[in-house]
């Protein structure tokens, strides 16, 4: 029996490497060329698989390490050399992707045992068994029994501090002489300065930068290790105030950078969730902070594994406000007038990045007033972001931000300008007025939320938390609202010709 280990289970703890130590890695390139992947996101996957090798070869392991274009070429080669060979594999979080690879492995002549996926904290029978036969989800309900069964973050039988969520703490804006702490670098040693030199070379037309300073991101376990420490002990005391903000020419704030590390199985969820407790146990950090980062470990990211499992194929073509608009110019370029835009598409074409605010209530809400299709914005998300995977982005994306289906979330995040306003310093400097919703330099958001309102009514209205909008809504008379079409009409042209 040989292991086979993919790009996304680089553990040393995972169950199937403490019963064999003959392992099979496949480094397959073709997939980077299906989309124009962030180079920082190729990079991070092959940098890390390498070193994964190189560790495990240390540790005693056999290591069969595998460089083709696609996993059954990688297979071709593989059973050349051991004809008949039985591989073990941890099953694949994607959709279908297990089976997929087990017919591979069938097609030339070996066998494929898949085993559960120990890399989350909670398992599919434990989520099946709390959700039962529901098809529409709440987190809030699946985040509190978790803490329970887990005792994460308890005192006894009530939540630490008293309270479950301390959102109502976490919504802070920066003071103007506030200044967070450096990101952690790590700097590339001489197997990573080769997989960027291959990327560069293999990848022309990939999507974002890989400038020589820019890739930061942890690729071996000691690296992750001292990545949690540093967010433990440098960054998660002011996490928690300052986690909702945006502030110009900033990207990381206080927000850990943990979530490619974690999806790529560097870091545990257990783990990083149980140094986050700690420190507020020792009374280095304060509950808010350390709920919050829990909250988006043990609540967001199991949650959005299982609904994803449940809730596949239909969610990934789901659009139940048949929103068909192409994505603007704006969000390929970075070239708009509207600065919280132009800084949220920044960070990520410059680091494959940005905190959870900016991609919900930046880049999906704008996506999703001004009409886009999902599964367009769906696989922006996807090529862009160092910690995209297909179970990541389809719920959050299609799910959470585009409210394609109403699966895991009973009202829409859209907002207006205001909301960027309250959260970030970005209306200060802008070319539009936040203040205006109609007329040639009034905020693009303004406009757009309301005619999207107005557009989508039949089937918003009845939602949860939305009568107080509709009420809005429903005040404005004839006149007002013809200027407001007006103006989301000339905001979509604009996204269209690249002139936002």
């Amino acid at each position: 029996m040989t292991v086979w280990i993919l790009g996304d289970q680089l553990s040393h703890e995972s169950v199937p490497l403490q019963h064999d130590d003959h392992v099979l890695m496949i480094e397959a390139h073709g997939f980077g060329e299906r989309l124009p992947y962030h180079p920082q996101k190729l990079v991070l996957v092959f940098a890390a698989m390498r070193h994964f090798r190189d560790e495990l070869r240390e540790r005693g392991y056999e290591v069969t390490y595998i460089e083709a274009e696609t996993f059954g070429e990688g297979l071709d080669q593989f059973y050349d050399a051991a004809p008949g060979t039985d591989l073990v594999l941890m099953d694949p979080p994607s959709h279908g992707a297990g089976e997929r690879l087990r017919e591979l492995v069938a097609e030339r002549g070996g066998s494929l045992t898949l085993v559960e996926n120990d890399l989350f904290l909670t398992t599919p029978d434990e989520f099946d068994a709390w959700a039962g036969d529901a098809d529409t989800y709440r987190q809030e309900n699946w985040y509190r029994h978790v803490r329970r069964e887990t005792g994460i973050l308890m005192d006894g039988n009530d939540p630490a501090g008293g309270e479950w969520n301390y959102d109502d703490e976490n919504r802070e804006t920066p003071p103007d002489d506030w200044s967070p702490p450096e990101v952690p670098r790590f700097e590339p040693d001489e197997v990573t300065r080769e997989v960027i030199a291959f990327v560069r070379e293999r990848y022309p037309d990939a999507w974002g930068s890989i400038a020589d300073d820019s890739f930061v991101w942890p690729v071996t376990r000691e690296q992750a290790v001292a990545a949690l420490d540093h967010f433990v002990e440098v960054r998660l005391r002011e996490f928690g105030a300052y986690q909702d903000a945006m502030v110009e020419g900033e990207w990381a704030l206080c927000h850990s950078l943990l979530s490619a590390t974690i999806n790529l199985g560097l870091l545990g969820p257990r783990e990083v969730v149980d140094a986050a407790e700690d420190a507020y146990r020792r009374g280095d950090a304060p509950i808010n902070s350390v709920e919050g980062f829990v909250r988006q470990v043990v609540g967001w990211r199991e949650f959005m594994r299982h609904v994803y499992r449940r809730s596949m194929p239909e969610l990934a073509q789901a659009n139940q406000l048949d929103q068909t608009e192409s994505l603007p110019e704006a969000y390929w370029t970075g070239e708009t007038d509207m600065n919280c835009l132009s800084e949220a598409v920044g960070h990520v074409y410059d680091h494959g990045y940005a905190h959870h605010i900016e991609r919900l209530m930046v880049l999906a809400n704008f996506a999703l007033i001004y009409g886009v299709d999902p599964q367009e914005l769906d696989r922006w998300f996807h090529l862009g972001f160092v910690d995209a995977y297909d179970w990541v982005t389809t719920p959050n994306v299609v799910g959470m931000g585009s409210f394609a289906t109403d699966v895991l979330s009973s009202k829409p995040y859209a907002s207006s300008g205001n909301y960027v306003n309250k959260m970030s310093d970005y209306c200060a400097d802008c070319e539009y007025a936040v203040s205006k919703t109609t007329g040639e330099n009034a905020c693009p958001f303004n406009a757009l939320y309301w005619d999207f309102l107005k557009e989508h009514e039949s089937v918003l209205r009845g939602t949860g938390r939305m009568g107080l909008m509709y009420s809005h809504v429903d005040r404005k008379d004839d006149e007002e609202w013809d200027a407001i079409r007006a103006r989301a009409a000339a905001v979509r042209q604009l996204g269209r010709d690249g002139t936002l």
